[in-house]
């Protein structure tokens, strides 16, 4: 089985849920016989090869510009002609944005495989003009792939009730870390194991992390630290005010995006890990935390209700004086029901957010399409 990847900046350790999604499946999908290439997206990859192996796969690096709003659809178009040369047996599409070209690759002969990763014209960060292109690019890729994937039920749902068209719930994954005691990165950020809660994601308006900042404010005299891990891929006035933000607020640390021991670290030694959103896919960062044992406080958003987590692991979305509260209630709760919860969370992950099983049902789709007619 041979198969085309298109749709994301690359991998490994490229910031974003969607590289985060391919950098875990297709390993796997190598494993289980299929010949993978995966276009990636010369700005973000530090190796400038044009063609590279890696754990089964091909990498071609293809140029684009570094342009949030060209990028991508740039990327994506001459990826689709370079696939013309290889001849999949599947092109695999991530994202709705780059979907808007799977018309194009049905013209030129491809069997397609399109994944919803969320509907991105709820973002923030996209204008008119761009949020009616997504529009575009999702229906699209409903009506023109021959199979599509939805990485939560709510966009399962959502597919099925607006296109009247099925779609295939198969959600993103977590692997169950191993812990790293407190080491070199706490020490250089100054931090002490358990005094500190952690965030992980992109600085964009939907991500809330300006009503983290805020209501980590508005705890007086907090004995611990507000820990956020990463960075915009473009910067705008909205990172820049963030910065200027958290630079501005007595205990909390901006770390730049950290990948490998690092980022394990980090997550290993917090006492609570936050996810402010206001739109998501389905959230890997928040599937990682719950992978290493962290009690967690999330925006009561539907994407979030997704994963069964206890009630009070729940606060009002936007409402920095409830995230205040919760965060407080959160970190003085006894070990024991921290524990019990745990337990469950990780049970929950083994069963549902099994990247190997999902690797094997993404394999599932791709037989059926290549023995369509």
């Amino acid at each position: 089985m041979r198969v085309a990847v298109l749709g994301l900046r690359g991998f490994p350790g490229v910031q974003g849920g969607v590289e985060k999604h391919c950098e875990e499946l297709y390993p796997r999908l190598a494993k289980l016989g299929c010949e993978v290439t995966v276009f990636t997206r010369s700005p973000y990859m530090e190796n400038g090869s044009k063609i590279r192996y890696q754990d089964g796969i091909k990498f071609e690096n293809l140029w684009c510009p570094k342009k949030k709003s060209f990028e991508a659809i740039t990327h994506t178009f001459l990826g689709v002609i370079k696939s013309g040369n290889i001849r999949p047996d599947i092109l695999h599409i991530h994202a709705i944005g780059p979907a808007l070209l799977s018309p194009m690759a049905k013209v030129l002969g491809h069997k397609t495989v399109i994944t919803h990763h969320g509907p991105d014209y709820e973002r923030e960060k996209w204008g008119r003009v761009a949020k009616l292109i997504l529009r575009s690019g999702e229906k699209s890729g409903v009506y023109s792939g021959d199979a599509i994937i939805a990485v939560s039920r709510l966009i399962k749902r959502t597919i099925e009730n607006k296109y009247k068209k099925a779609a295939v719930y198969i959600p993103n994954g977590v692997s169950i870390p191993d812990f790293v005691p407190a080491g070199a990165e706490l020490k250089k950020l100054q931090l002490e194991a358990g005094k500190y809660i952690f965030t992980a994601c992109r600085f964009v308006p939907e991500k809330g992390l300006h009503d983290l900042v805020e209501a980590y404010w508005k705890i007086k005299n907090p004995d611990f630290k507000m820990v956020i891990a990463g960075d915009a891929d473009h910067e705008t006035a909205y990172s820049r005010n963030l910065k200027k933000m958290c630079s501005e607020t007595p205990g909390v640390v901006l770390t730049g995006y950290v990948t490998g021991l690092k980022k394990s670290e980090l997550f290993s030694n917090a006492g609570l890990f936050v996810l402010p959103s206001y739109y998501e896919g389905l959230p890997i960062a928040l599937l990682e935390a719950l992978g290493y044992n962290l009690p967690v406080l999330v925006s009561n958003i539907p994407q979030h209700g997704e994963i069964a987590l206890n009630a009070n692991s729940y606060f009002q979305t936007g409402n920095t004086d409830d995230l205040a509260n919760k965060i407080k209630q959160k970190l003085s709760e006894k070990k024991s029901c921290r524990e019990t919860e745990n337990a469950s969370n990780i049970s929950l992950l083994k069963l549902e957010y099994n990247w190997d099983t999902i690797a094997e049902k993404t394999l599932e789709v791709y037989d059926k399409v290549s023995k369509s007619g």
